[in-house]
């Protein structure tokens, strides 16, 4: 199918197009240079804004977790149904969507490309079964590696290789495409009742402390050369005075990345900006964490935004899990997964009555705001930890809109305006910046910019086009609506959604990375993987792997790596 956007008013800062009015060329499922415009659909963008398909790198759309949050909480899919149409499937749900909702509801925001950030590997199976059934978007999964006892050993004992030679092979097997670490050294601690609550605590039985596993695995992440930094989920989430914790984590990697990014990604940074003593006293550090990130070359981040809404917490940080239970006294759920992780799942209220709800909401906003340069912060909510991914238009308008922010802060407890600075910012995201954070920015920082997150020839067609006249955008309100419906949304060239309705159902492709180490490494590293497999592992080495028959619908795309 040829396309031909024409006139629109574009935004792609990865070629550093800031609202030029050009024409956009679409044949063959990429973006080119020329078409037969005899026989191409053209489509007229006068007055309209043209991104590229939104991308979104921390996502909990898929795994356990997921579905044990959706089995916990039938209320949550009584809130929200998605009649079956003559194109779509039905589907439920608020905070926890079924997978064939999901891919609906992102396509119809202008989104393509979602990866999932927490996939323990031995659920690795179900984890990529269940992005097959997601329509519309392409996707991936993180592979988790911060209580794997393989790991542990290996930077125990100071074997960097060894353990680059397990976490190769632990990729390649899970289909995973990020090393994923969450509570570093606290979710093996919890398996014994315990968490690490310093950078310095002890992980039981393993004789290591979160500081050198983040400080490995970094090592580890640089020697593969994967085309993403470690994703961590840091420390002390969610604790009192947790910011002290997350700059003392900003200090730990040293050095250069190998793919011309930082080499540490913090996550969801929102729920580590935490100040004060008491839940009295509990106060935005968002300051100190905007300034460390604006004087590092080493480190990014996602934002974590809240969005005062009811939802369901997931996280393989099980100690911070059973924490929220014990604060909310709401129910709760735990996994303990074989010599890798432990997960939990509770639900929560953000209420914009209370204080502590109000200042995580300004925390969020802040640390987009005081970031001076987009490129270092991306849009997310840890969806759904701090609300689900239908309100990122909604985030969109505050960033955009002083004035809509002055509006919520009306309506919020009081002590937003004591102990936050959100009453006090005067920036305004600009559309340009928009793209930065939901585009272009998470596909540099996935290492995927060279076919995603831009529009320049040979991206991926992906392509979303909003009715917005860019000369006079008419307030906040106007800038919600018109991000939540996308007036097209293009998924490699073919056209799927129209005015904010599903037209046409597509599949996406499964990204996962292909490192490889040497031979006589690899024999090695392998021969104490299946020592430990008989010995610990409830299920036999030959059925952990997930084979590529997992991966023939839809496509996969692998990318190969070796280390260095």
């Amino acid at each position: 199918m040829s396309i031909i956007l024409k006139n629109g008013t574009v935004y792609d800062p990865l070629n550093g197009i800031d609202g030029e009015k050009k024409d956009i060329l679409i044949e063959g499922g990429r973006i080119v240079d020329k078409v037969n415009e005899r026989k191409a659909t053209t489509i007229d963008c006068s007055n309209k804004v043209v991104m590229p398909g939104g991308i979104d790198i921390h996502s909990h759309i898929a795994g356990g977790k997921v579905n044990v949050g959706r089995c916990l909480r039938p209320e949550d899919h009584a809130k929200s149904v998605l009649p079956r149409t003559a194109i779509t499937r039905s589907g439920s749900g608020f905070s926890t969507p079924s997978t064939f909702m999901t891919g609906y509801l992102y396509s119809r925001m202008g989104y393509t490309t979602v990866f999932t950030p927490a996939m323990p590997p031995l659920m690795a199976r179900h984890t990529h079964e269940e992005l097959h059934d997601i329509p519309m978007l392409d996707k991936a999964a993180y592979t988790l590696c911060d209580g794997n006892w393989f790991i542990l050993k290996y930077l125990k004992n100071g074997e960097v290789e060894k353990c680059a030679a397990y976490i190769a092979w632990l990729l390649k097997a899970t289909k995973g495409f990020v090393v994923k670490v969450t509570n570093p050294g606290g979710t093996e601690a919890w398996g014994w009742g315990r968490d690490c609550r310093s950078l310095d605590d002890v992980v039981p039985y393993f004789d290591i402390s979160p500081r050198e596993l983040i400080k490995g695995l970094v090592e580890v992440n640089e020697l593969l050369h994967l085309p993403h930094s470690v994703h961590l989920h840091a420390n002390n989430l969610g604790r009192l005075g947790n910011y002290a914790t997350t700059l003392e984590t900003f200090r730990i990697p040293k050095g250069k990345a190998a793919n011309e990014r930082q080499i540490l990604q913090v996550t969801h940074a929102q729920f580590n900006s935490f100040g004060g003593d008491s839940w009295k006293n509990f106060e935005s550090k968002a300051d100190a964490i905007a300034k460390a990130i604006n004087h590092s070359d080493s480190v990014i981040i996602d934002a974590g935004n809240v969005t005062l809404d009811e939802t369901t917490t997931m996280t393989a940080d099980g100690p911070l899990e059973y924490y929220l239970h014990s604060l909310s006294h709401l129910k709760w759920a735990n996994r303990n997964i074989e010599m890798e992780a432990a997960p939990g799942v509770t639900p929560f209220v953000y209420s914009p009555k209370a204080a502590t709800a109000a200042i995580q909401w300004a925390i969020g906003l802040e640390l987009e705001l005081l970031i001076r340069d987009p490129w270092k912060v991306l849009l997310s909510t840890d969806h759904p930890n701090g609300g689900p991914f239908i309100r990122y238009p909604r985030i969109i308008a505050w960033l955009m809109s002083r004035k809509y922010r002055e509006k919520t802060i009306s309506e919020l407890n009081k002590a937003v305006n004591d102990r936050s600075t959100i009453h006090a910012v005067d920036r305004e995201y600009s559309l340009y910046e928009i793209a930065v954070i939901t585009r272009a920015g998470q596909a540099k920082a996935l290492g995927i910019s060279e076919e995603k997150g831009h529009l320049g020839v040979g991206a991926h067609a992906d392509v979303a086009v909003y009715d917005i006249d860019a000369s006079k955008l008419n307030g906040s309100e106007e800038i919600e609506k018109k991000f939540s419906s996308a007036a097209y949304t293009i998924k490699d060239g073919e056209i799927v959604v129209r005015n904010g309705e599903i037209i046409k159902t597509v599949d996406g492709r499964t990204y996962w990375v292909n490192p490889q180490v040497n031979e006589e490494l690899e024999k090695e590293v392998m021969k104490d993987i299946e020592y430990n497999f008989k010995r610990y592992y409830s299920v036999n080495l030959a059925n952990y792997p997930v084979g590529e028959e997992y991966l023939t619908r839809p496509a996969q795309v692998k990318i190969d790596t070796e280390l260095g």
